[in-house]
């Protein structure tokens, strides 16, 4: 059986974690797909995965060979695009990861240009407020919101948001609207979990951080969420400034302390340490970057 055939399959079964879904992203039969890795298994003679009832597993080899297959494939596939007669366009599947939020309102728009400007790519977005394991999941590229600490992963950055303090005119009529951000300890306040620190807001005037501890009978996993409940009166919302666009555009919320400088988070292109990026990957981390200085949208 051919070698490309082999390590596609083992690199899709490793990926998903079963022969079934390998088969179904390969468009191949579940039994093909058992039996290139077997071969691939043979050829090298060595256990790649470990076969149980409920999940395939990876071996040190075969976590060795993953490390290091998907990039060799994925440049492959470049260099026959790129010597082809003619063909210099940028081709096949793009896994991509976002937060929920970030993904609905920016990331699915501008995947939406990156595709009409390379018409034979094909885009399958994950949308999920966890950090996915990339290697497993098999993610090319994530777009990720705020610091993090991995070893094993590359960051290239795209920008910066800032977060938004909130409130509906209806709150601020009934509570009164804050002058400092000390003040904000007395307020309801509807709390994101999604933040590095959720319930400990911080603020910068003058040149002195300030960090205030919140309270609140609202606490959520959704910047949306969050807005929602503040546009209904029931707190003072700390939200990227990214989400905000609808809200105060319709006048359904305003925004507090405008004299005080608030917090800031990256915006980053995530993708694996040691990994050779295929060209593919490359264009759509370059097109990222030019995207979210054309759209300048998240910037607050």
């Amino acid at each position: 059986m051919d070698l490309l055939d082999q390590l596609r399959a083992f690199v899709a079964t490793a990926q998903t974690g079963s022969f079934t879904s390998a088969a179904d992203r390969l468009g191949i039969s579940n039994r093909l797909t058992s039996k290139y890795v077997a071969e691939l298994e043979s050829r090298l003679g060595v256990r790649l995965l470990q076969r149980t009832t409920r999940k395939v597993g990876l071996t040190p080899a075969g976590d060795e060979l993953l490390a290091r297959t998907p990039a060799l494939l994925d440049e492959f596939d470049a260099v026959l695009n790129a010597v082809s007669e003619g063909s210099t366009a940028l081709s096949g599947a793009l896994r991509v990861s976002a937060p929920v939020t970030f993904g609905e309102i920016y990331v699915v728009g501008m995947l939406a240009r990156f595709a009409s400007a390379h018409p034979d790519i094909s885009i399958d977005l994950r949308l999920d407020d966890r950090f996915l394991d990339i290697a497993a999941e098999g993610i090319d590229l994530s777009f990720r919101l705020g610091h993090f600490d991995q070893a094993s992963l590359k960051v290239r950055r795209l920008g910066e948001f800032r977060s938004v303090l909130v409130a509906s005119p209806d709150y601020l009529e009934q509570h009164g609207t804050p002058a400092a951000p000390e003040e904000l300890s007395e307020h309801a306040c509807i709390v994101d979990t999604n933040r590095r620190n959720p319930r400990r807001w911080m603020f910068l005037k003058d040149g002195t951080e300030t960090v205030v501890t919140v309270k609140g009978r609202f606490q959520v996993n959704s910047a949306s969420a969050a807005i929602a409940l503040a546009t209904k009166g029931l707190g003072i919302a700390y939200v990227p400034s990214f989400a905000l666009t609808d809200a105060l555009a319709e006048g359904h919320v305003v925004t507090l302390l405008n004299e005080t400088r608030s917090e800031s988070s990256p915006i980053g292109a995530v993708y694996l340490e040691g990994r050779t990026l295929p060209r593919k990957v490359r264009a759509l981390i370059d097109f990222a970057l030019d995207d979210v200085r054309a759209t300048n949208m998240m910037l607050g």
